[in-house]
């Protein structure tokens, strides 16, 4: 089987290095327009669910990432002014985005997969004059701006539209000791910082606020640089005197991009491409290699003895079968948690810490009260001591989101 993966970040690699080690004398071939040390943003989260999916399907890689992983045990909620520490039962980690490519850079070379930098397609077309004309399969690994679905949107029945808060990715120097979310009002407006430390040397920075505070502020009349100074000077306390760095660090409204289909013809999609899944609920980057396992698992598999073998469109139709219903789970979380975050200034003003936190917590309905008991028992008891459960059961009552 002949396999043309555009897009080369870390679901179009790790696809190309599981598909070649389980079928050597395949072709399968990464076309990826950056240069290979080309990167933006920072460190991304790989949890620790995700970690152990990595593991199962190519140990050698897990064990690459774990060496150059840095890992939290301890998030803090910073509502109100009143810090409040978390300990996670499960230990997930952050890695440098660049180092994660090395990796799967490294690993693919070694595997035989054939990987072509600087190699800019705007249509699947364009493959034939690199000599991928003829691939059984054109996996879409390219992203929110996939051209391999930008050429079949009616086919894949694609929909999309934008969220109102803006946001944007920063670094920092400074090495924070566990992750954090920060809730703040300032000058009334509200504003949301997430950060995480990735490596010995620097940390995540992730800026957020809503639209009435991009309007209040006049955001929309600043420049980048205005505004990395007005989010400095809101998180002052944190940055402890380091400055916010950028790398391509655009300020945007989240893209929410859906698709009906997952596959037209030969060609599939995967990771963001197929769906932006909101940073809120973790990393994007692990659903995509989540999606990369199963369409590896999905195009290698063995016939069953004394069946035919399945052709490349009957493997892509069970890839969708199989790994449609796990991934609508996330993104039906996905959705509950950025519609939260929409109202974010509404629950700052309304609730008191751990009610908040309590929100929080709970937002996308994964997380039920007898979960919370079990994985996190300290904070649990600080909700039950602080009259939190009853004040939820309340909220509910009333028609207002717990």
């Amino acid at each position: 089987m002949k396999i043309a993966i555009v897009g080369g970040g870390p679901s179009g690699l790790y696809l190309a290095i599981l598909v070649k080690k389980r079928q050597p004398s395949w072709s399968v071939s990464v076309v990826e327009q950056n240069v290979a040390d080309s990167t933006f943003g920072f460190g991304v989260v790989l949890a620790d669910s995700g970690l152990a999916r990595i593991q199962a399907a190519d140990p050698q890689v897990y064990e690459k990432l774990i060496e150059k992983m840095t890992f939290t045990g301890c998030q803090t909620i910073n509502v109100k002014e009143q810090p409040i520490d978390i300990n996670h039962p499960a230990k997930g980690g952050a890695i440098a985005r660049i180092d994660l490519l090395h990796v799967l850079q490294e690993t693919a070379v070694e595997a035989g997969v054939d990987v072509r930098f600087s190699q800019r397609i705007s249509h699947p077309r364009d493959l034939g004059p690199l000599g991928l004309g003829d691939a059984d399969v054109v996996v879409g690994a390219d992203g929110v701006n996939s051209v391999v679905r930008a050429a079949h949107e009616e086919g894949f029945g694609t929909t999309r539209s934008l969220l109102t808060n803006h946001f944007a990715w920063f670094g920092t120097r400074k090495v924070f000791e566990k992750s954090a979310l920060v809730f703040r009002t300032h000058e009334g407006g509200s504003f949301v910082a997430h950060y995480y430390p990735y490596c010995a040397t620097g940390s995540t920075f992730v800026t957020e606020c809503d639209h009435a505070t991009w309007l209040k502020l006049g955001m929309q009349a600043m420049t980048d640089d205005q505004r990395q100074q007005l989010f400095e000077q809101v998180f002052a306390p944190e940055l402890d005197g380091e400055k916010l760095i950028s790398n391509n660090s655009n300020w945007r409204q989240f893209p929410v991009t859906r698709n009906r289909h997952w596959t037209v013809g030969n060609c599939v999609l995967i990771g963001d491409a197929q769906t932006s899944a909101h940073f809120s609920i973790g990393s994007g980057t692990r659903i995509a290699m989540e999606d990369s396992i199963a369409l590896a698992e999905a195009l290698t598999q063995e016939a069953a003895p004394g069946t035919a073998e399945p052709t490349a469109l009957q493997r892509l139709a069970n890839f969708a079968l199989k790994r449609g219903p796990d991934k609508d789970k996330l993104l039906t979380a996905s959705r509950k948690s950025y519609l939260w975050y929409e109202n974010i200034g509404e629950w700052m003003q309304r609730y008191s810490p751990f009610e908040f936190i309590h929100a929080f917590m709970t937002r996308t309905g994964r997380m039920s009260n007898d979960r919370l008991a079990h994985q996190y028992p300290e904070l649990f008891a600080q909700f039950e001591q602080a009259g939190v459960l009853n004040q939820t059961a309340q909220h509910e009552e009333s028609g207002h989101p717990a």
